[in-house]
Protein backbone atom coordinates (compact mmCIF):
# COMPACT_ATOMS: atom_id res chain seq x y z
CA UNK A 1 0.00 0.00 0.00
CA UNK A 2 1.42 3.28 -1.06
CA UNK A 3 1.42 6.23 1.81
CA UNK A 4 -1.15 8.12 -0.13
CA UNK A 5 -3.47 5.37 -0.50
CA UNK A 6 -2.66 4.70 3.53
CA UNK A 7 -3.19 8.09 4.22
CA UNK A 8 -6.73 7.93 2.74
CA UNK A 9 -7.78 4.18 3.46
CA UNK A 10 -7.10 4.44 7.06
CA UNK A 11 -8.68 7.37 8.38
CA UNK A 12 -11.79 6.30 5.76
CA UNK A 13 -11.82 3.04 7.35
CA UNK A 14 -11.30 4.56 11.27
CA UNK A 15 -14.33 6.79 10.43
CA UNK A 16 -16.70 4.18 9.41
CA UNK A 17 -15.47 2.14 12.50
CA UNK A 18 -16.38 4.99 14.55
CA UNK A 19 -20.24 5.28 13.09
CA UNK A 20 -20.57 1.40 13.60
CA UNK A 21 -19.61 1.92 16.87
CA UNK A 22 -21.69 4.81 17.93
CA UNK A 23 -24.53 2.77 16.49
CA UNK A 24 -23.86 -0.36 17.70
CA UNK A 25 -23.34 -1.77 13.92
CA UNK A 26 -20.12 -3.18 13.67
CA UNK A 27 -20.86 -6.61 13.00
CA UNK A 28 -23.80 -5.43 10.62
CA UNK A 29 -21.72 -3.37 9.11
CA UNK A 30 -18.85 -6.21 8.87
CA UNK A 31 -21.11 -8.72 7.31
CA UNK A 32 -22.47 -6.15 4.74
CA UNK A 33 -18.52 -5.27 4.28
CA UNK A 34 -17.48 -8.96 3.26
CA UNK A 35 -20.84 -9.18 0.49
CA UNK A 36 -19.61 -5.73 -0.52
CA UNK A 37 -15.95 -7.44 -0.96
CA UNK A 38 -17.49 -10.97 -2.47
CA UNK A 39 -19.43 -8.63 -5.12
CA UNK A 40 -16.36 -7.02 -6.14
CA UNK A 41 -13.91 -9.63 -6.21
CA UNK A 42 -16.82 -11.46 -8.65
CA UNK A 43 -17.28 -8.53 -11.03
CA UNK A 44 -14.52 -7.15 -11.99
CA UNK A 45 -16.80 -4.47 -14.90
CA UNK A 46 -18.14 -2.99 -11.29
CA UNK A 47 -14.43 -2.49 -9.75
CA UNK A 48 -13.35 -0.85 -13.17
CA UNK A 49 -16.95 1.26 -13.28
CA UNK A 50 -16.54 2.45 -9.98
CA UNK A 51 -12.86 3.44 -10.87
CA UNK A 52 -13.22 5.08 -13.75
CA UNK A 53 -12.40 8.59 -13.57
CA UNK A 54 -14.86 9.31 -17.13
CA UNK A 55 -18.04 7.62 -14.88
CA UNK A 56 -20.02 10.61 -13.80
CA UNK A 57 -20.51 10.41 -9.66
CA UNK A 58 -24.52 10.62 -10.48
CA UNK A 59 -24.25 7.38 -12.40
CA UNK A 60 -21.83 5.60 -9.70
CA UNK A 61 -24.04 6.56 -7.08
CA UNK A 62 -27.11 5.09 -9.34
CA UNK A 63 -25.26 1.84 -9.14
CA UNK A 64 -24.38 1.70 -5.84
CA UNK A 65 -27.99 2.24 -4.85
CA UNK A 66 -29.27 -0.41 -7.05
CA UNK A 67 -27.20 -2.52 -6.19
CA UNK A 68 -27.07 -2.07 -2.10
CA UNK A 69 -30.71 -1.33 -1.98
CA UNK A 70 -32.28 -3.24 0.84
CA UNK A 71 -29.12 -5.48 1.44
CA UNK A 72 -26.99 -2.77 3.31
CA UNK A 73 -27.18 -0.82 6.20
CA UNK A 74 -28.38 3.14 5.15
CA UNK A 75 -25.74 4.39 7.21
CA UNK A 76 -23.79 2.42 5.14
CA UNK A 77 -24.99 3.20 1.76
CA UNK A 78 -23.96 7.14 3.11
CA UNK A 79 -20.28 5.87 3.53
CA UNK A 80 -20.59 4.79 0.34
CA UNK A 81 -22.10 8.01 -1.50
CA UNK A 82 -19.47 10.26 0.37
CA UNK A 83 -16.72 8.14 -1.28
CA UNK A 84 -18.41 8.58 -4.52
CA UNK A 85 -18.51 12.93 -3.73
CA UNK A 86 -15.07 12.75 -2.58
CA UNK A 87 -13.74 10.72 -5.15
CA UNK A 88 -12.35 7.92 -2.85
CA UNK A 89 -14.67 4.83 -4.21
CA UNK A 90 -11.68 3.37 -5.72
CA UNK A 91 -10.18 2.80 -2.48
CA UNK A 92 -13.71 0.81 -1.70
CA UNK A 93 -11.79 -2.46 -1.71
CA UNK A 94 -8.91 -1.29 0.54
CA UNK A 95 -11.13 0.60 2.89
CA UNK A 96 -13.36 -2.33 3.28
CA UNK A 97 -10.85 -4.96 3.63
CA UNK A 98 -8.90 -2.45 6.29
CA UNK A 99 -12.46 -1.97 8.42
CA UNK A 100 -12.45 -5.76 8.84
CA UNK A 101 -8.74 -5.60 10.16
CA UNK A 102 -10.10 -3.15 12.81
CA UNK A 103 -12.97 -5.18 13.52
CA UNK A 104 -11.15 -8.34 14.44
CA UNK A 105 -9.01 -6.34 16.63
CA UNK A 106 -12.05 -4.71 18.42
CA UNK A 107 -13.60 -8.60 18.42
CA UNK A 108 -9.50 -10.04 19.51
CA UNK A 109 -9.95 -12.10 16.34
CA UNK A 110 -7.47 -13.29 14.29
CA UNK A 111 -7.17 -13.87 10.47
CA UNK A 112 -6.20 -17.42 9.70
CA UNK A 113 -5.43 -17.71 5.69
CA UNK A 114 -5.51 -21.70 5.47
CA UNK A 115 -4.66 -23.28 1.97
CA UNK A 116 -5.03 -27.01 1.43
CA UNK A 117 -5.19 -29.50 -1.06
CA UNK A 118 -8.92 -30.43 -1.27
CA UNK A 119 -11.86 -28.05 0.32
CA UNK A 120 -11.74 -28.98 4.26
CA UNK A 121 -14.93 -30.07 6.18
CA UNK A 122 -16.69 -28.31 8.70
CA UNK A 123 -14.66 -30.88 11.35
CA UNK A 124 -11.29 -29.64 9.95
CA UNK A 125 -12.31 -26.24 9.73
CA UNK A 126 -13.47 -26.40 13.43
CA UNK A 127 -9.90 -28.39 14.51
CA UNK A 128 -8.17 -25.90 12.64
CA UNK A 129 -9.70 -22.77 14.43
CA UNK A 130 -8.97 -24.55 17.82
CA UNK A 131 -5.33 -25.00 16.77
CA UNK A 132 -5.40 -21.24 16.08
CA UNK A 133 -6.75 -19.79 18.77
CA UNK A 134 -4.42 -22.19 20.76
CA UNK A 135 -1.60 -20.62 18.70
CA UNK A 136 -2.47 -16.87 19.08
CA UNK A 137 -4.62 -16.81 22.41
CA UNK A 138 -7.30 -15.10 20.57
CA UNK A 139 -10.98 -15.16 21.04
CA UNK A 140 -12.44 -16.09 18.07
CA UNK A 141 -10.81 -17.13 14.42
CA UNK A 142 -12.13 -16.13 10.98
CA UNK A 143 -10.87 -18.40 8.41
CA UNK A 144 -10.54 -17.52 4.54
CA UNK A 145 -9.86 -20.88 2.40
CA UNK A 146 -8.16 -21.48 -0.76
CA UNK A 147 -7.48 -24.62 -2.27
CA UNK A 148 -3.92 -25.62 -3.73
CA UNK A 149 -3.51 -28.74 -5.32
CA UNK A 150 0.10 -28.04 -5.33
CA UNK A 151 0.58 -28.75 -1.95
CA UNK A 152 0.02 -32.77 -2.37
CA UNK A 153 -1.09 -32.91 0.87
CA UNK A 154 -1.81 -31.17 4.55
CA UNK A 155 -2.27 -27.26 4.84
CA UNK A 156 -0.30 -24.40 5.38
CA UNK A 157 -1.35 -21.94 7.61
CA UNK A 158 -0.96 -18.35 7.62
CA UNK A 159 -2.18 -15.86 10.93
CA UNK A 160 -0.24 -12.47 10.50
CA UNK A 161 3.31 -12.66 9.43
CA UNK A 162 3.13 -16.43 11.09
CA UNK A 163 3.42 -19.39 8.90
CA UNK A 164 2.60 -22.50 9.55
CA UNK A 165 3.64 -24.83 6.97
CA UNK A 166 2.29 -28.63 7.42
CA UNK A 167 2.08 -29.45 3.52
CA UNK A 168 3.34 -32.58 2.10
CA UNK A 169 5.40 -29.56 -0.27
CA UNK A 170 6.52 -27.89 2.47
CA UNK A 171 8.06 -31.40 3.92
CA UNK A 172 9.53 -32.52 0.81
CA UNK A 173 11.64 -29.12 0.33
CA UNK A 174 12.58 -29.41 3.88
CA UNK A 175 14.04 -32.86 3.54
CA UNK A 176 15.51 -31.94 0.07
CA UNK A 177 17.37 -29.00 2.01
CA UNK A 178 19.38 -31.06 4.21
CA UNK A 179 19.85 -33.93 1.93
CA UNK A 180 21.80 -31.31 0.14
CA UNK A 181 23.82 -29.99 2.99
Amino acid sequence: MSAIAGQIIEPYASALMSVAQSRNLTEEFGNDIRSLLELLDNSAELKTFLGSPVVKPQDKKAILQRITADEVNPALRNFLMLLVDRGRILFLEEIAKQYLVLLRKLNQTVLAEITSVYPLTEAQLTTLSEKVKAMTNARQVEIATTVDPDLLGGVIIKVGSRVVDASLRGQLRRIGMKLSQ
